[in-house]
């Protein structure tokens, strides 16, 4: 019998994305968030570390349904497999190989090391559907041991989004074939991602109006690297410098939650809106005063970016935290939720937009 792979894309396809609780939340929940944030200290800048500096690991993949987290700062595609029997893979759908007269099994073993963990496991092809396309004979990766962490993420796997040559499977990625193979009408795909549970989009192919407001301001990718990388010129808070003083190489990654910089800067920006540290890492400032927090501006390829308190600022209960973590530059959702995004593969670009 052929078997798909249909990927239930976790925060967007066209036609909608879903959006659950983040894994810190669910820990938090779950009384765990310290012990895990102890045991696996966060690095968000893990997987963009050159391939060559990382141990290789194994992994697998399976036909059936399976939600998965578009991330534009990796390249790869897994899900977890029939034959994992690791803590995490338990909590998630695991693909069965022997259902699928289509599946064949790959040479390849590999690893990717992600912020709060990894995975590891071999590589595989079979037919997969996204939404109404369907890429046949497609590399995916099968995961044979995960981090522990990873049983608290709300989604079973990971569909890359970034360049080829950043693959650690080593073939094609599945929007690229997608291109190659004539599905979609335009070498481009956009993100629209809001704060709720639903909403949230991912257009394959084109960019829709229906999620922006204004002009498209578009940025050249930039540097050597396989991910989407644009220059930041400057980020100012009252006309002030307080971060990229002389530009700075950012990725753009809605695979990150937050946005990402050197400690030292954002430290500054931290002190430039009036948080305070309690614990490490995490910068708190007091909720009523929302209302009279600076703005922060990201000058880009010429453009201004303005985030205001309502974008930066993260509210969990009674605490508000500013969206900011220490690492390599990283946009993640924290700036993306108010700019709708636009990748633009054959012209290495990335367009932002004000998101409606």
């Amino acid at each position: 019998m052929k078997s798909v792979i249909s990927l239930l894309v976790f925060a967007a396809v066209s036609e909608g994305l879903l959006k659950g609780k983040s894994a810190r939340q669910l820990l938090e929940e779950d009384g765990l968030f310290e012990e895990f944030r102890a045991r696996f200290p966060y690095d968000p800048s893990a997987k963009f570390t050159p391939r060559e500096e990382l141990r290789a690991v194994p992994i697998t993949f399976d036909p059936e349904y399976f939600k998965v987290l578009f991330d534009t700062g990796s390249a790869d595609l897994w899900v977890p497999s029939s034959n994992c029997s690791d803590f995490a893979c338990a909590q998630h759908a695991k693909f069965n190989s022997t259902a699928s007269s289509t599946f064949q099994a790959g040479s390849r073993s590999f690893e990717i090391n992600y912020g709060t963990g990894y995975m590891a496991g071999v590589t595989a092809y079979d037919i997969v559907q996204i939404s109404d396309f369907y890429v046949e004979n497609q590399i995916f990766g099968l995961s044979l041991t995960e981090a522990p962490f990873l049983k608290y993420v709300p989604w079973d796997g990971i569909l890359g989004l970034a360049f080829p040559g950043g693959s650690s499977e080593g073939g094609t990625p599945l929007f690229n074939n997608m291109w190659n193979e004539g599905k979609i009408p335009e070498n481009i795909f956009s993100i629209y991602l809001t704060s709720s549970i639903e909403g949230s989009a991912l257009i394959l192919g084109g960019i829709d109006p229906v999620y922006y407001n204004g002009p498209i301001n578009w940025v050249p990718v930039t540097g050597a690297s396989n991910f989407w990388t644009v220059t930041i010129d400057s980020i100012t808070i009252n006309g002030n410098t307080v971060a990229c003083s002389g530009s700075c190489q950012a990725s753009v990654d809605s695979g990150t939650s937050l946005i990402v910089g050197p400690s030292k800067d954002i430290e500054n920006i931290n002190g430039w809106v009036g948080a305070y540290t309690e614990q490490p890492g995490e910068a708190t400032v007091i909720c009523r005063n929302l209302a009279v927090m600076p703005d922060i501006v990201f000058q880009i390829n010429g453009y201004s970016f303005t985030l205001p308190p309502s974008a930066y600022i993260i509210k969990s209960g009674s605490t508000c935290q500013t969206g900011f973590e220490s690492g390599s530059w990283i946009l993640g959702e924290v700036f993306m939720r108010q700019f709708y995004t636009i990748f633009d593969v054959s012209n290495n670009m990335v367009g932002f937009a004000q998101a409606a």
